[in-house]
C-alpha cells in the first residue's frame, strides 16, 4: 500500500466492482485509453475479477487509486522487460483537475524504482495534453519513440515518454 497526501494506492478490494466498471465504461476514459468495449456486464464483471487477481500478483503491477476509500481510478503495467516497465493510467473524468494523477503517478513511480526497476515508460495520444502534462510533472521526458494505433475507428499518434 502506498500513502500520499490524498491518496492510497493499493490492490483491489471485491466492493470496487461497480466503481471499477464505472471507470472502464466511462466514455470519457474510452477515448483516451485503450479498453475492452464490453458487451454485457458480465464481460465487465469478468475484467474486473481478472484486474483484482493482477492487483496481489507479483507478476503484475495493478492498483486502484483510492480518494477517501473510493476507487477514482488505477494505474497498471502495460509490458514489463526486466527492469523496464511501461505503465498506463486512469482518473475517472469526475475527479480530473485536482492534481490526482500527478500525485498518485509520483508515488507509483518511486515505488517502481524501489521494486528495482531501472526505466519506467508511459504513452499517451499525441493530443492527450492532459496525461502528457501529467508525465512531465512527474519527471518523465518525451523520448523519440512514437507509435501508430487504432482506436475507436480512428488513427491516434501515440508519444512515450521515460524517466530512469
Amino acid at each position: 500500500m502506498i500513502k500520499t497526501k490524498r491518496l492510497i494506492i493499493k490492490p483491489y478490494d471485491k466492493k470496487d466492482q461497480d466503481d471499477m466498471i464505472n471507470i472502464l465504461t466511462n466514455e470519457i476514459v474510452k477515448k483516451t485509453f485503450v479498453i475492452p468495449d464490453f458487451k454485457s456486464h458480465e464481460e465487465a464483471v469478468h475484467m474486473f475479477n481478472k484486474l483484482m487477481d493482477y492487483s496481489y500478483s507479483d507478476e503484475h503491477y495493478e492498483k486502484g487509486i483510492y480518494k477517501d476509500g473510493i476507487l477514482i481510478g488505477f494505474v497498471n503495467d502495460v509490458e514489463i522487460d526486466k527492469d523496464t516497465i511501461e505503465i498506463g493510467y486512469v482518473i475517472h473524468p469526475d475527479h480530473h483537475n485536482k492534481g490526482y494523477a500527478t500525485e498518485a503517478l509520483t508515488a507509483v513511480i518511486d515505488d517502481l524504482f524501489k521494486k528495482g526497476f531501472k526505466s519506467i515508460t508511459a504513452a499517451a495520444f499525441e493530443n492527450n495534453i492532459a496525461s502528457r502534462r501529467v508525465m512531465e510533472k512527474c519527471g518523465m521526458k518525451l523520448t523519440d519513440k512514437t507509435s501508430i494505433m487504432i482506436h475507436n475507428g480512428a488513427s491516434h499518434t501515440c508519444l512515450y515518454y521515460l524517466i530512469d
